[in-house]
C-alpha cells in the first residue's frame, strides 16, 4: 500500500495534468475537484496543504504567459555579478548552498570502482526519492516510480563497480531538507557527481537558475559557455544524476511551453508550479 503522501501527489499530479491540458479553457475548482474524484472543498484543502497557494492560482503558474515573464525576469537574465555577490537574495538556494565536485578520471572511467556509495528511500512532495551518497557528496537522486527494486538497479548500473550500503546518513539528510518549510536551515549541500567536464559545466550553470525562476536551452548554452550547441546541452541537461537538486526542470522551450523531463511533464509542471508558489509566499 502507497503511502498517504503519494497517493495525496498521484491525485494532484492527475490535477496538474489536468490544469496543463485545459488551461486555456480556465477550468474551475469544481472541474478540477471532479477530474479527480473529490469534492471541492476537500480538493482544494489538499491542494493548498500540498503547494500552500490554491489551485486557480497554481493554474497560473502553469500557463505560457507566466512562463514567459519568468524567463524575460529570472534565470538566465540576471548577470553573474548577482549570483557571486549573493545580491539576488535567498530564493537562490542552489547558489548559496551547493557545492559541486566532479568525480576523478579514474573514477569515472573505472564505473565507481573503490567508491562506497550509501543509498536510501525517502518520501518528498513529489513521489518516492532514491537519494545516494559517497564521502564527498551525493551522487544520485531519482524518483524511484519503478518501484525500490528497479530503483536501486538503475543506480548500481551507474556505478557497476562500487559497494553499496543501505543506510541513510547526514549528506543524504542535508539534500533532503530542500523539500522542508525553511530554506535558511539548510546546512551545505554537497555534489559528487559523476560526468564529463562539458556535463559537470552545464550541470553548475544550472545551479544559477533561481528557484522559482526558468531558462530555455538557448540561453543555458550560452551561460555555460557554448554558445550555439543547444542540443548538446540538452543532451547533458537530460542526463542530470541528481533530481531537483541540480534543476533540470526549470529548462524550458524559448516559447515558453514547458517541454518533457526525465520524470514526466507532470511532475516538471508540478515542480515549476510549486517553487513560484514558494517564492510568492516568501516575505
Amino acid at each position: 500500500m502507497k503511502p498517504q503522501q503519494q497517493l495525496d501527489y498521484d491525485r494532484i499530479a492527475q490535477a496538474i495534468a489536468f490544469f496543463r491540458k485545459h488551461y486555456t479553457d480556465q477550468p474551475t475548482l469544481e472541474d478540477a475537484a471532479a477530474h479527480v474524484h473529490l469534492s471541492p472543498f476537500h480538493f482544494q484543502r489538499m491542494f493548498h496543504d500540498w503547494a500552500g497557494v490554491t489551485p486557480k492560482q497554481f493554474l497560473q503558474y502553469l500557463t505560457v504567459e507566466h512562463a514567459k515573464r519568468m524567463l524575460r525576469d529570472t534565470g538566465a537574465r540576471l548577470s553573474d555579478t548577482a549570483f557571486e555577490t549573493g545580491l539576488s537574495g535567498t530564493g537562490r538556494l542552489h547558489d548559496l548552498f551547493i557545492k559541486v565536485e566532479g568525480m576523478t578520471p579514474g573514477e569515472f572511467k573505472n564505473g565507481g570502482e573503490l567508491l562506497n556509495i550509501n543509498y536510501s528511500f525517502a518520501e518528498s512532495p513529489f513521489g518516492l526519492l532514491i537519494v545516494a551518497s559517497t564521502h564527498k557528496g551525493v551522487c544520485h537522486m531519482a524518483f524511484a516510480d519503478a518501484g525500490r527494486e528497479q530503483a536501486f538497479v538503475d543506480l548500481r548500473a551507474a556505478f557497476p563497480n562500487a559497494t553499496f550500503t543501505q543506510v541513510v546518513d547526514r549528506l543524504q539528510q542535508h539534500a533532503l531538507f530542500i523539500f522542508g518549510e525553511d530554506w535558511s536551515a539548510l546546512d551545505e549541500i554537497k555534489l559528487h557527481l559523476k560526468g564529463t567536464p562539458f556535463q559537470i559545466k552545464v550541470w553548475e550553470t544550472l545551479l544559477r537558475v533561481p528557484a522559482g525562476g526558468l531558462t530555455t536551452y538557448g540561453d543555458l548554452a550560452r551561460n555555460a559557455g557554448f554558445q550555439g550547441a543547444s542540443r548538446a546541452v540538452g543532451t547533458a541537461v537530460g542526463n542530470n544524476p541528481v533530481a531537483f537538486l541540480i534543476p533540470c526542470h526549470r529548462v524550458i522551450k524559448s516559447n515558453g511551453e514547458v517541454g518533457q523531463y526525465h520524470w514526466g511533464a507532470d511532475r516538471k509542471n508540478a515542480l515549476i508550479g510549486w517553487e513560484a508558489a514558494r517564492m510568492q509566499l516568501q516575505p
